[in-house]
């Protein structure tokens, strides 16, 4: 598995959550499950829209913080870019998917 920065909604342009996790099948799987944060938990953000991976973690917790920095409005751009339709990246009868 790859360390990898993820991007969680609850709806199309809806609250978003930008995460960076070691992880991602576990990860998404304790999100999904209730516990992950808090704030995934209140606000419902289960819907994968957009995710990258990276060699090192250390490059992916640097873009996650470049990315919690931008303007709403990139962020958004960034997940229609890819995802104009905002379908969820994660099959729930599948966490194991994104795994190399």
């Amino acid at each position: 598995m790859l360390p990898t920065v993820y991007i969680l909604a609850n709806t199309k342009r809806g609250t978003l959550y930008i995460g960076v996790t070691a992880n991602p099948g576990a990860r998404i799987t304790q999100h999904r499950s209730g516990l992950g944060s808090a704030f995934v938990r209140r606000y419902a953000l289960h819907r994968l829209v957009h995710l990258e991976q990276f060699e090192r973690i250390t490059d992916a917790i640097q873009r996650e913080k470049r990315l919690k920095a931008w303007r709403r409005a990139w962020k958004i751009e960034l997940i229609e870019r890819d995802k104009p339709d905002w379908n969820d990246l994660w099959p729930v009868d599948r966490p194991d998917s994104l795994e190399r």
